[in-house]
């Protein structure tokens, strides 16, 4: 795991150059917001996720408060044979999210969800849970920031770019039921790990003109749940493209594309190592963000482009994101 930490932070230390607005119209921030990519933690097939990978915040590095729907699609081995029959699974989470301001350079963001998962067996039954999930603040220091420019073409830079690190916390605030944890099935089918989890995030975006490219490193150390269960500890790391558009009706639009990866270690029972539970995953994504006045709304897709999740014993089918926030 360690060789995805590493060359994501290389990655995300080579990419530090500068990015602007346009010479003809140097105040107008609308032309050319500062781009940030924000993917979250969190752990593959939703259990206790935050939001199935789809990030802390909007392609813009806007303040808001808002609602998102992510659904995710998976399919488990329910046997330890090459034959055994697949289990189709559906994850859904509804969450309250935002990112407050505190100071110029300080800013928490808390993600509150709400899932209802489901899962079809071959003989005909299925099974459902929902409830609220695990409760994650994380707190960010932006250590770079974009500088100001002139009102002249000989005081304006070419390029900007932003650098902010955080840390928070993952709360146990969802139920936690190790009976889904037994047999062959997908142990991750759960609203909640039952553990308190850190989380230390970096992200760095560069943007020329209307351009923008962003690229992040997070890793969250899980520990043990009161009922002797440890999840593997998570790293995840993305990069994505983007570019601004406006238009007299709509403030503006951003298409953007990218890649996003998963890499989460063994999970342990009672100090042991659970076989086949560890894996990676990455996923390409792509996406649009439109915002109007005070409001934001976007739609993404992620799908996966590669994957070894459980000894090949789960399947990542594919991610869809929608969310509504009101900009602060």
């Amino acid at each position: 795991m360690l060789k995805y930490i590493s060359s994501c932070f290389i990655l995300l230390a080579t990419l530090m150059v500068n990015a602007n607005t346009p010479i003809e119209d140097p105040i107008a921030s609308a032309v050319n917001p500062f781009y940030k990519y924000d993917y979250e933690e969190c752990d593959f097939c939703g259990c206790g996720s935050t939001g199935g990978g789809m990030g802390y915040g909007t392609i813009g590095n806007e303040n808001f408060i808002g609602i998102r729907y992510i659904y995710q699609r998976y399919q488990s081995r329910d046997g330890i044979f090459n034959n055994s029959p697949w289990v189709e699974e559906n994850f859904n989470t509804l969450q309250l999210w935002g990112k407050i301001p505190v100071t110029e350079k300080l800013s928490v963001t808390a993600i509150l969800p709400y899932h209802f998962h489901n899962r079809n067996f071959v003989d005909g039954s299925s099974q459902s849970i929902n409830g609220i999930g695990d409760l994650s603040v994380l707190a960010f220091y932006s250590l770079i920031t974009p500088k100001v420019d002139g009102l002249y073409a000989n005081q304006q830079t070419s390029i900007k770019h932003m650098l902010e690190i955080g840390g928070g916390v993952k709360m146990p605030t969802g139920a936690y039921d190790r009976a889904n944890n037994e047999g062959s099935v997908n142990p991750s089918f759960q609203v909640g790990t039952g553990s308190w989890d850190y989380i230390l995030a970096a992200n760095y975006s560069v943007g020329y003109e209307t351009w923008g490219l962003g690229v992040l490193a997070n890793y969250t150390f899980k520990t043990e749940n009161n009922v002797d269960y440890h999840f593997g500890n998570q790293f995840t790391y993305g990069v994505n493209v983007s570019k601004v558009y406006n238009t007299l009706s709509i403030d503006k639009i951003i298409p953007y594309a990218g890649l996003a990866g998963e890499v989460y270690a063994e999970n342990e029972s009672y100090g042991l190592p659970v076989a086949d539970t560890k894996g990676n995953v990455m996923f390409a994504r792509l996406g649009a963000e439109i915002s109007f006045g005070k409001l934001g709304t976007g739609v993404n897709v992620m799908l996966p482009v590669y994957q070894s999740l459980n000894a090949g014993n789960v399947e990542a089918k594919y991610r869809l994101g929608l969310h509504l926030n009101y900009m602060l």
